[in-house]
C-alpha cells in the first residue's frame, strides 16, 4: 500500500512527493522516507549522504550538479519555504536546458526528487528556512560544477534580483561554457 501522492512534473522523473501526515492535537507525525514505498513512487535510489542546510532570506544556493559522479537528490523543507528549481542538463535530453520550479515549505511538506544529470538550487523566501535532502551519490568536490543561476538560456524566475550568493555561486558558469562536462541523456 502506498500512502503518498506523487505528482508528475513538466520534466519525467522529476517527482513531487507529498508524504501522509497525521495530525491531532499534539502535532503532527510524517515518515519522510521508507525504501519500499518510495520505490513503488519512482524514488527508487539508494541514498548514501544525508545533508541539512539553513539559510535565510533571499539566499540563493546553487545551481549545483556533479559529473562524473552524478547525484539523485530528495529535497525538502523541514522549517520555512524556498523556490527549489531543478534543471535538465543531459545533453540530448528533449527537454535539455528546461527547469522545473516548485514552491517547497513546512505548510504543504512537500519533497522533489531531482535525478541524477539534473543542476540544483533553491533560493530562500521565508526569513530562514533549514533544507534537508538526501543524496544517492556522496559529496565529490572535484565532481562539483557550478551553473550560473542567472545564465539567460536558462530563463529562470527567481523572485528575486539580489540573492545572498557564495562567492563560489557568483562565479558559476553558463550553460554553454559548461557543455563539455555536461552529462549525456539515456533514454526513457
Amino acid at each position: 500500500m502506498n500512502d503518498m501522492n506523487v505528482i508528475k512534473t513538466a520534466i519525467p522523473g522529476v517527482l513531487i512527493v507529498e508524504p501522509q501526515r497525521f495530525g491531532d492535537s499534539r502535532g503532527f507525525f510524517m515518515e519522510l522516507y521508507q525504501a519500499d514505498r518510495y520505490a513503488l513512487s519512482g524514488v527508487g535510489a539508494r541514498f548514501v549522504q544525508d545533508n541539512l542546510s539553513r539559510s535565510g532570506r533571499g539566499t540563493l544556493r546553487g545551481l549545483h550538479f556533479q559529473n562524473p559522479k552524478p547525484q539523485g537528490k530528495l529535497v525538502t523543507v523541514l522549517r520555512g519555504a524556498v523556490l527549489d528549481i531543478a534543471v535538465d542538463l543531459r545533453r540530448g535530453s528533449p527537454t535539455f536546458g528546461r527547469h522545473v520550479a516548485v514552491e517547497l515549505n513546512d505548510e504543504n511538506r512537500w519533497q522533489c526528487w531531482i535525478p541524477p544529470g539534473f543542476a540544483h538550487g533553491f533560493m530562500v523566501r521565508s526569513d530562514s528556512a533549514d533544507f534537508f535532502y538526501k543524496s544517492d551519490e556522496v559529496y565529490s568536490p572535484a565532481d562539483e560544477r557550478v551553473l550560473r543561476w542567472d545564465d539567460p538560456a536558462l530563463g529562470i524566475d527567481w523572485q528575486c534580483a539580489a540573492p545572498t550568493l557564495s562567492p563560489r555561486d557568483r562565479a558559476g558558469s553558463s550553460l554553454a561554457e559548461l557543455d563539455p562536462v555536461l552529462p549525456r541523456y539515456e533514454g526513457a
